[in-house]
């Protein structure tokens, strides 16, 4: 296990303006199927630990406030956190410098979106049902950019070698955007090996994204650095974050 906490720099060409990390799984508190640097409140973990890993992180990533915090459920709503008072939705987006936008992930898709100009920033997430409903063409919508100027960074998620599906998920794919077939590989009768950062990659480019980045990591084949539902059900979550620098 990690002992310090660390997180992941997004290697992408973003704008001086914007600032970013997905955290690893070590430098907390939480213990057992949690350690140690669980920051979700819904998987119950004690609250004091999540709380004290929630501390850790602002200190160590400098924050300049709290992060937004959004209650996840799979949905497709984009909550704008320079406006909207709920908090309920699996994106978030803000133009607003020191305000963090933030997502929980442990085996989903994470992606962070900012504009070539740095001046609006979002996070997605997005599980399988979220991806083939439209989460991340929803974001890019609400960011009020042109496509043509956004980035987008995928953070890490379950790898194309260990997140098998059935063919109720393939078939949703397929019926929407018959290229997705390339992102399934057959292992046995009726089900197949799904590749998660190929079906975004695609999605975002139909979207207009072309400038897409990251997708090289597996939360499930890396257990000493992420979470993973997949791998143990009873886990923590890492978080994915994206901000605007104040100065």
């Amino acid at each position: 296990m990690i002992d310090a906490l660390a997180w992941i720099a997004p290697d992408w060409p973003a704008p001086s303006p914007v600032r970013a990390a997905s955290t690893l799984r070590g430098g907390g508190v939480s213990t057992g199927g949690y350690a140690s640097l669980n920051l979700a409140t819904h998987v119950e973990d004690e609250a004091q630990a999540v709380a004290a890993n929630r501390g850790r992180l602002r200190r160590a990533l400098a924050l300049p406030a709290d992060p937004q915090w959004l209650q996840q459920t799979h949905s497709l709503r984009v909550i704008d956190l320079d406006a909207a008072a709920g908090r309920d939705g699996d994106a978030a987006v803000t133009r607003e410098p020191g305000r963090v936008a933030v997502v929980l992930t442990a085996d989903c898709l994470p992606v962070l979106f900012c504009d070539e100009a740095g001046h609006s920033v979002a996070a997605a997430h997005a599980g399988w049902r979220g991806l083939v409903g439209g989460i991340l063409e929803q974001t890019v919508r609400a960011m009020q950019q042109p496509p043509e100027r956004l980035m987008a960074w995928l953070g890490p998620a379950i790898g194309p070698r260990h997140f098998e599906v059935g063919a109720e998920v393939r078939d949703a794919f397929l019926r929407d955007l018959p290229a997705a077939q390339a992102a399934f590989v057959a292992t046995r009768p009726g089900r197949w090996l799904c590749d998660l950062y190929a079906l975004a990659r695609l999605r975002l480019r139909r979207a207009g994204v072309q400038r897409v980045f990251g997708g090289d990591r597996c939360t499930f084949g890396e257990p000493e650095s992420f979470f993973s539902y997949r791998r143990e059900p009873r886990c923590g979550r890492q978080a994915t974050l994206i901000w605007l620098d104040q100065s």
